[in-house]
């Protein structure tokens, strides 16, 4: 039996003293209107009519065609409203503050889609908004930037060390510590102290039970990919099928420039890290020698963070599920395959797990099922595809 806010070894609460408060009224709250049908029913309302539940799980004919194995679907979370799963939880967090009485909202973001998807949320509620955000991601993402100031929200740019989502998340924390009566943080990912994981995996578990009843003939996948920063969109998909052993779950991290850990530059947290405390939770992070925190990177700013969430860490070690590494270059291959292919232009952080399939396919039977999390459309990268074209 798994203790109170971990998994495993993993989780925990983690942080100053000054937030023990907010976190125990957060759990409290959450307890609380996670039973609550009237809050489920205006949670369903929205996520339908809004954000657009249900999302379409699509045979890619063509995508299937190319590597003559077994068939592929996509979970097409890109075709929610914001053009990301972020807004799940988003709008699910935004809805509990509520309940709690907050009149403010920050949250972090790397991508640009989480807070795009807060913005979008506090719109809707008529909350305060603020995010904040790494200057090396605010450059990478104007567009997503834009998108926040229009909706309303106030974005703030973060100089400081490697300035993207690890230092947007710092910030944020140190924000929430002196604002704690006022403000509510949505963290965007299954990272953090708890409640903060069990939170959002929560509201993202939409994505797999709809897997669960769209396959054709209730007939279960054999294999479930999808791309792993913080693990949001991965834990969403995973959770409805965790301990079955006939399907294989597999996460898929950044490996950047090189999975050379003392040379490369990359973001396989679980491939090469170690565990330790970060943001408030134990789980594996990337660090030194030393135990200090090593820079990450991605050419997708989603996948760009030096940790991941607890619960990944713990169905790494007890083999629940499996992790591998994709290249930026395989990255940029399958973000063209998949437009050419199938007319849909990917995320850089789904193009991660579509890469995996030129590694996974051969593997399969033509009578097995994979199932993609396409988590993300890709407009948002358009102008880094076009800096590296050029």
């Amino acid at each position: 039996m798994m203790q109170k806010g971990y998994y495993g070894k993993y989780g925990g609460k983690f942080v100053p003293e000054t937030l023990i408060p907010a976190l125990e009224e957060l759990e409290k709250g959450f307890q609380k209107v996670k039973h609550d049908k009237h809050f489920k029913k205006e949670l369903d309302y929205l996520l339908k009519h809004y954000a657009g539940r249900p999302t379409p799980l699509y045979y890619a004919q063509r995508l299937t065609e190319h590597y003559k194995k077994a068939k592929i679907f996509l979970k097409r979370e890109d075709l929610l409203h914001t053009g990301a799963h972020k807004i799940n939880n988003s709008i699910g967090q935004a809805l509990l503050a509520k309940r709690l009485g907050k009149k403010r909202i920050i949250a972090e973001t790397g991508a640009g889609q989480h807070g795009v998807a807060c913005a979008t949320a506090c719109a809707l509620l008529g909350i305060n908004c603020e995010i904040y955000m790494g200057s090396k991601d605010i450059k990478r993402q104007e567009l997503n930037v834009f998108k926040m100031k229009l909706l309303g929200a106030k974005v703030h740019e973060v100089k400081n060390g490697s300035m993207t989502l690890k230092d947007a998340i710092n910030e944020a924390i140190r924000d929430w510590i002196t604002n704690i009566e006022s403000t509510h943080y949505i963290i965007g990912s299954v990272v953090g102290p708890h409640p903060y994981p069990e939170i959002v995996k929560c509201f993202q578990s939409v994505i797999g039970k709809e897997v669960k009843r769209q396959l054709p003939k209730n007939k279960l996948p054999d294999y479930i990919v999808a791309c792993v920063g913080g693990g949001s969109n991965a834990i969403g998909i995973f959770t409805q099928f965790i301990g079955n052993k006939k399907i294989k779950l597999i996460g898929i991290e950044a490996a950047g420039t090189s999975i050379n850990n003392k040379n490369g530059k990359n973001a396989a947290t679980l491939a090469l890290g170690k565990p330790g405390i970060l943001h408030g939770s134990y789980s594996y992070i990337l660090q030194d020698k030393d135990g200090q925190i090593k820079e990450a990177h991605s050419i997708s700013a989603g996948l760009d963070y030096p940790g991941v969430g607890p619960e990944h860490s713990f169905l790494k070690d007890s083999r629940l599920a499996t992790y591998k590494t994709i290249s930026d270059k395989d990255a940029i291959t399958a973000f063209y395959l998949l437009s050419n292919l199938e007319g849909i232009i990917p995320a850089l952080e789904s193009a991660h797990a579509i890469a995996y399939l030129k590694y996974l396919m051969p593997k399969t039977k033509n009578s097995e099922t994979v199932v993609v999390c396409l988590s993300g459309r890709g407009d948002k990268d358009i102008n880094t595809i076009l800096e590296i074209r050029n």
